[in-house]
């Protein structure tokens, strides 16, 4: 009779705990990004983040939602693709107007030390997404060509998983592919750490938010019966997490003494 008469309290309490997971899955992924990006809009730096991080998680969101069309799954992981890609732009926005400002900032003070001298020094040319320069990619120097870059790739994409869908070792495959793209997600800033001996300039706060995301959100697809692949994404994702926070741990505990090195416009993506 007590669990009858406390039904009528069990079921909205278990609704409101199902939307707030959902909620949480939604908006979760992008709150680690909230530091990082209040800390590069502070300091006007953006050498601490590698902006391949961007390019990891849009390459994987837009495979994550044609991987929807084929075989679909729950609406809240549906949505946090399209909240994702909408913070990694406005991510990649950033970070392209500090690296342009740096750039221009530094051609100015060497414009004048030239002026001083009488020397003579050359601008570097303009990057642009238009000419294939395999060099330069995802170095650009607009925002307007990484948004023509993942439109290009979201044209093609599309266009192929269209005349696909119909194939279940396809539409696997897909899925496969957007979350192993995901799980790399980590990997770049794990290898530019690893390359600096260092972790300054990256958001110990984004670091843990990542592992407690991750972590968060591999219990929430083992729990409602997500697709293998995403299960696999994230404990994969929670693994370079952890890395990345024994690196943390490593350099500051063993700091390498700085190099001196000249900058280089270059140097604002983290690899």
């Amino acid at each position: 009779m007590e669990a009858e008469g406390l039904g009528w309290l069990l079921v909205p309490l278990h609704q409101l705990v199902s939307w707030g997971a959902a909620g949480a899955m939604v908006f979760g992924g992008v709150v680690p990004y909230i530091p990082q990006y209040r800390d590069i809009r502070r300091t006007q730096n953006a050498e601490g983040f590698s902006t391949y991080v961007c390019l990891v998680l849009l390459v994987a969101n837009i495979l994550r939602i044609l991987f929807w069309f084929g075989r679909r799954f729950e609406s809240p992981l549906l949505w946090q693709s399209v909240i994702m890609i909408l913070t990694m732009l406005l991510m990649l926005k950033l970070c392209t107007e500090v690296r342009v400002a740096n750039e221009l900032n530094l051609k100015r003070r060497v414009f004048s030390a030239a002026d001083n001298k009488d020397g003579e020094v050359r601008v570097p040319p303009r990057r642009s997404f238009l000419d294939f320069d395999p060099h330069y990619f995802w170095h650009w120097s607009s925002f307007a060509d990484y948004v023509q870059c993942v439109l290009a790739f979201t044209g093609v994409a599309g266009y192929i998983t269209y005349l696909s869908i119909d194939s279940a070792l396809f539409v696997e495959t897909l899925g496969f592919l957007a979350v192993l793209t995901e799980a790399m997600l980590g990997v770049p800033q794990l290898y530019r750490n690893h390359r600096h001996q260092s972790t300054e300039g990256m958001s110990i706060k984004m670091v843990f938010m990542w592992t407690s995301g991750d972590t968060f959100k591999t219990a929430y697809f083992l729990l409602n019966g997500a697709p293998l692949q995403f299960s696999v994404c994230g404990l994969l994702q929670v693994l370079v997490d952890l890395a990345i926070l024994g690196q943390a741990y490593v350099f500051t505990r063993h700091p390498l003494k700085p190099a001196p090195h000249a900058a280089h416009p270059t140097s604002a993506k983290a690899l």
